[in-house]
């Protein structure tokens, strides 16, 4: 499927690793030129040498100051910008409400939506001169089902849709479109660091907290990060065009979580 979007101009955050990565890699294999940042800088750093074509930013989103200038940064790279993709996400703290200190509340909540806040407010402005302009918002099933010891992400991933849905009706007569994804259990390293929480939290093992999360996904089955970066690639694209507004769900057909 010719997909239309060579040259396109994209900034991925938290795209060193895990589904940033992937989506940037997605984009780049199109034809797109990608602009990624990421807190880890050991991870930019193997980025440069796995993928030199993706230019790179250490930058956390939930800082303002580092966020103006990674788009000073991107801006000088990429001339420009099409699709901002809001990646950038913490698990947060595993545990009951009145276990959860504030201050883990509020990094969880100030990376998770305020860092979106941050970066789309900073690219909406380049977003007006393009001719296909896209923000993605990464959400989670966790943003349309409660999730029992992990109400900081839960609740954050549900702030996201309705940020979505809100700059959708705001930008959609500009013809900046806006969507979230929703996936589900996605394989890697940091879901296998959420079992081993949950686990520890309820006095079990990583297996049996898997095996719990999948018997609830119609599909039994994880999510791979190359299917999700397939989508935001497909809906970024011109095939994409009336697509906004959406939360989209990659899930495997997830009824609950727990």
């Amino acid at each position: 499927m010719e997909l239309s979007i060579k040259g396109l101009r994209v900034l991925v955050t938290a795209g060193a690793g895990g589904i940033g990565r992937e989506v940037a890699r997605a984009f780049v294999a199109e034809g797109g030129k990608v602009h990624v940042c990421d807190v880890d800088a050991g991870a930019l750093q193997k980025l440069s040498t796995s993928d030199p074509a993706i230019s790179r930013s250490q930058a956390d989103v939930a800082d303002r100051a580092q966020v103006a200038r990674l788009f000073d940064e991107a801006l000088a790279r990429l001339n420009g910008l099409d699709v901002l993709v809001n990646n950038a996400g913490v698990a947060g703290p595993t545990g009951r409400i009145e276990d959860i200190a504030p201050e883990d509340w509020d990094h969880c909540l100030e990376v998770n939506i305020t860092g979106q806040f941050n970066c789309a407010r900073l690219a909406i402005p380049h977003l007006r001169k393009s001719k296909n302009a896209s923000i993605v918002n990464l959400s989670s099933a966790a943003g349309r089902l409660g999730f029992p010891l992990r109400t900081p992400y839960s609740a954050s991933k549900w702030a996201v849709v309705g940020l979505t849905k809100s700059l959708a009706a705001e930008l959609g007569p500009e013809g900046i479109r806006v969507n979230a994804i929703q996936p589900g259990v996605v394989e890697g390293e940091r879901i296998e660091r959420v079992f081993e929480a949950k686990a520890k939290a309820r006095g079990t093992t990583p297996d049996v907290i898997r095996a719990e999360l999948l018997a609830k996904v119609s599909m039994k089955t994880t999510v791979t990060p190359q299917q999700i970066a397939d989508a935001i690639v497909f809906i970024c694209s011109p095939r994409g065009r009336t697509i906004s507004g959406q939360a989209i769900s990659i899930c495997g057909d997830t009824q609950m979580l727990s």
